[in-house]
């Protein structure tokens, strides 16, 4: 490719052709006097990196993008993009217009992939990947004492940073954050390339911080240990080393439940019957009862049975649980609204695991896009703030209207029936409306013939919606064995079996209309 189609694709992506205006003129619709950074883009004009066009903005507050930073870099780096060895990137092709711009970049070292085949041309900069960018790019080398109260000595990003102060690129906000990652504005990054090719740009250092105070923390030390489930989700099986082969996805660490239930038959599927109980999610508070080599038997704290006064019992792998020395009871907490929800590393922000609709985790501090929340054994991760809702402790959470609960129910309609399920994998009757109600800080029994038991009877005629709705063997005056949720007009929500989803039916039909026994309300 020659130069001349080389400068019309740097051109598309950032106006990046050399252009010499006055200084007095505008640049872009939005940076013109007195925007407060006009001389550094200026420079940049003249240097040819930029290229004026006072009738178009230049994006001054958008977030810039991998490959618009890329096509910056080249420019001020005078880059020859020819004859560059060629990357495999399953998302960028070999005739994209931007393949020679990425070649050059990844030959040079600067920026590599994700480590998944892919560069990501499109995805948005953080302030932290900037800095690592920016190093690499200038061979920038420093030290400073200065120290910035968001980043971590052990974060991935924590030198490249040190090195952009030392060099006065940058100097924080005025808060001593550093803000690592919020994505990047493309007024910034234009910024900080002028301060490092033009020393008459950087940026005064602040004066140092006051030795901060750190806040006080909700963790304590605990005079006894606890446990809790260190998986997405465990199954509780009824007893130990009975397992099949297909089981093997749900029993290993971590866990992969979708590879499990999407592995099983229907026959294998209602041969977990009496095989599982129930099950525990990630975070949850458990006893330990018996401890076997491989096996232990647990008691999941708070689903209530009437036989065990520590919660429902059951045995799972020993590598699903974990032991916790720490108290995060004055912690506030996070419960997961999204049905499935990943937890990422604090360094690098890569995923760490999944977890589930219901899940609880201590708080240990949030920010404007995360909750970091403590799990089990490994620490603090992030979790999204658009996946949860934060709470001073459960005991807070507000209680639902009958329309909270309908409408919760609903958006899991379609999802196929698991027995003993109590996750967004899958639920069983009685596990998706102990799950909904658990989202809103109402505790129920766990299966159906308890929670017959408690609540407030409710006559068939006095129906309301949110009410639970019981089915049971002898036309209704045996054992119960099904529960649906009342969901207004006559009909519930419930999942059947196992050859069926999480559907709506007719109260009074069929089998239902058979074998209704009575109605509890939770909802005061």
């Amino acid at each position: 490719m020659n130069k001349k189609m080389i400068m019309v694709l740097l051109a598309f992506l950032i106006l990046l052709t050399p252009f010499h205006t006055a200084f007095a003129a505008p640049v872009y619709k939005d940076v013109q006097d007195p925007y407060k950074f006009k001389a550094e883009f200026d420079y940049l004009v003249k240097q040819g990196i930029l290229t004026a066009d006072p009738a178009v903005d230049f994006g001054v507050d958008k977030e810039i993008t991998r490959i618009e930073a890329v096509g910056i870099l080249i420019q001020a780096l005078k880059l020859d993009t020819t004859n560059r060895p060629a990357p495999v990137f399953t998302d960028v092709k070999a005739d994209d217009p931007n393949f020679p711009l990425i070649a050059t970049i990844v030959d040079e070292k600067i920026m590599v992939g994700n480590g998944k085949g892919q560069f990501n041309p499109y995805e948005k900069l953080t302030r932290a990947q900037m800095a690592t960018v920016l190093v690499k790019a200038f061979k920038l080398s420093g030290k400073t004492t200065t120290v910035f109260k968001d980043v971590s000595p052990s974060s991935a990003a924590y030198g490249a940073i040190q090195i952009l102060i030392a060099n006065k690129i940058t100097a924080g906000y005025n808060d001593y954050t550093f803000k690592p990652y919020t994505y990047l504005t493309k007024s910034h990054f234009a910024v900080f390339i002028a301060r490092i090719l033009n020393p008459a740009f950087r940026a005064d250092p602040k004066p140092p911080a006051p030795t901060p105070v750190p806040p006080a923390s909700c963790e304590k030390p605990s005079k006894t240990a606890t446990y809790k489930v260190n998986v997405s989700v465990t199954n509780m099986w009824k007893n130990p080393n009975k397992t099949r082969t297909v089981d093997k996805p749900s029993l290993s660490k971590p866990v992969d439940m979708k590879k499990w239930i999407n592995g099983m038959t229907l026959n294998e599927k209602k041969w977990l019957v009496e095989k599982t109980d129930t099950q525990a999610v990630f975070g949850e508070e458990v006893s330990l009862l018996t401890t076997g080599s491989n096996w232990v038997e647990i008691a999941a704290n708070d689903q209530y049975v009437p036989y065990q006064k520590e919660g429902y019992p059951g045995w799972v792998p020993k590598s699903h649980i974990a032991k916790v020395t720490k108290d995060y009871s004055d912690c506030g907490i996070a419960i997961v609204t999204a049905k499935l929800a990943p937890l990422y590393n604090t360094n690098d922000q890569k995923q760490f695991m999944e977890i589930s609709y219901s899940t609880i985790l201590p708080v240990i501090k949030s920010d404007n896009k995360w909750y970091h929340v403590q799990t089990p054994a490994n620490g603090i991760k992030l979790l999204r703030k658009a996946d949860a809702k934060s709470y001073k402790n459960y005991k807070s959470v507000p209680k639902p209207s009958q329309a909270n609960i309908v409408n919760e129910a609903k958006r899991f309609l379609d999802l196929p029936y698991l027995w003993a399920g109590t996750s967004a994998y899958g639920f069983d009757c009685s596990g998706i409306i102990y799950a909904v109600y658990k989202n809103f800080g109402i505790t129920i029994p766990r299966d159906s013939f308890y929670q017959a038991t408690k609540g407030t009877a409710v006559a068939k005629k006095d129906l309301q919606p949110g009410d639970l709705v019981f089915f049971a063997y002898n036309g209704g005056r045996g054992k119960v064995y099904h529960v649906g949720l009342y969901i207004g007009s006559g009909k519930m929500l419930h999942a059947p079996n196992a050859s069926s989803k999480v559907r709506i039916e007719a109260l009074n039909s069929g089998v239902y209309l058979k074998n209704y026994s009575g109605a509890r309300r939770y909802l005061k």
